[in-house]
């Protein structure tokens, strides 16, 4: 079997603020700029939705790359698959990003709110600090309360996404 080789993309956004005077009046924009760490390829962008765009056509000539030695239709359905996150992401980002430009607080908050939720059901011991002396070797039930734990984030999350569908459907 021919060994498949990992892709991997990272990205870093930048946003800054100009605040400049218009007819008078004091008016706000925030302006930002995207980088493929790998590739080093950058762009500008106002409309966070082109930092979506290019970092979607950045995974897709990565996975295009990844599948060139499969048939165009191969290809079509693998690429269709793996982007398809960006459904997700591309109805509910901008709004995530100027909800947090505009009360950077309040989204912080609900973020740490989520992720001490998480950690809380998950229980105390992973915030237990593990003595190197204490270090087995991992047992059939360790592996079985591990994948119970995946298994109920996995829940979490999907009851996240259907709250976030929800309010997407609102507006």
């Amino acid at each position: 079997m021919a060994k498949k080789a990992d892709q991997t993309a990272s990205f870093m956004v930048r946003f800054n603020q100009k605040i400049f005077e218009e007819s008078g009046e004091s008016k706000v924009q925030w302006r930002g700029k995207i980088s493929h760490v790998q590739g080093g390829d950058e762009q500008n962008f106002i409309d966070f939705n082109d930092a979506l765009s290019f970092m979607q056509k950045k995974l897709a000539e990565l996975t295009k790359e990844a599948t060139k030695d499969k048939t165009s239709d191969q290809q079509e359905g693998i690429l269709k698959k793996s982007l398809y996150m960006w459904k997700t992401i591309a109805q509910t980002g901008p709004k995530v990003i100027m909800d947090t430009l505009k009360d950077p607080k309040k989204q912080l908050t609900q973020i740490q709110d989520q992720i001490q939720g998480q950690i809380s059901h998950l229980g105390d011991e992973i915030g237990e600090k593990v003595q190197i002396d204490q270090w087995r070797n991992a047992s059939r039930s360790d592996f079985k309360k591990v994948k119970k734990s995946i298994s109920e984030l996995a829940d979490e999350i999907k009851k996240l996404n259907a709250k976030i569908d929800s309010i997407s459907k609102k507006k």
